[in-house]
């Protein structure tokens, strides 16, 4: 008898950390999601013949910060920002990336998403573009799709 009582304790320990593995593994997941980016033309709104593209990581935390980069080739970007507008639509500036190197723009450190930005980046309704001077509207784009 004592032999079961022993191997029930160890069994329900056994059970708790593999719950408590598993809690842990998926809070990780809520802390943060990484969206994969590849601009293009054909995404800008309108879209825009052009042979540049780009590519990168945009990431937002459960706390709503946002951080990551994106790098461009083939065009002389003048500017890059993350906006609020949904796939077809242009809308406002929301984050303003900063250029860090030769073809790459980062997001400012300290960067974070209010409230109403976060629903719009959970429905999908953030993009990041690259502007251009033959394209001051934007020449490449992305949806953030967490």
């Amino acid at each position: 008898m004592n032999a079961l009582k022993q191997f029930t304790k160890q069994s329900f320990w056994i059970v708790l950390g593999v719950l408590a593995t598993m809690l842990l593994g998926y809070s990780e997941m809520a802390v943060s999601a990484d969206t994969k980016v590849t601009l293009s033309g054909s995404q800008e709104v309108p879209p825009v013949t052009t042979s540049a593209s780009g590519s990168g990581t945009i990431t937002v935390g459960a706390d709503k910060s946002v951080s990551g980069s994106i790098t461009t080739t083939g065009v002389a970007a003048t500017a890059a920002h993350i906006h609020e507008g949904p796939s077809g639509k242009n809308g406002p500036v929301i984050v303003p990336l900063t250029k860090t190197s030769d073809n790459v723009w980062s997001v400012p450190a300290g960067a974070k998403l209010t409230d109403v930005q976060n629903e719009s980046y959970k429905a999908g309704n953030l993009y990041v573009n690259v502007h251009s001077a033959a394209n001051k509207g934007g020449e490449i784009r992305d949806q953030l799709k967490p």
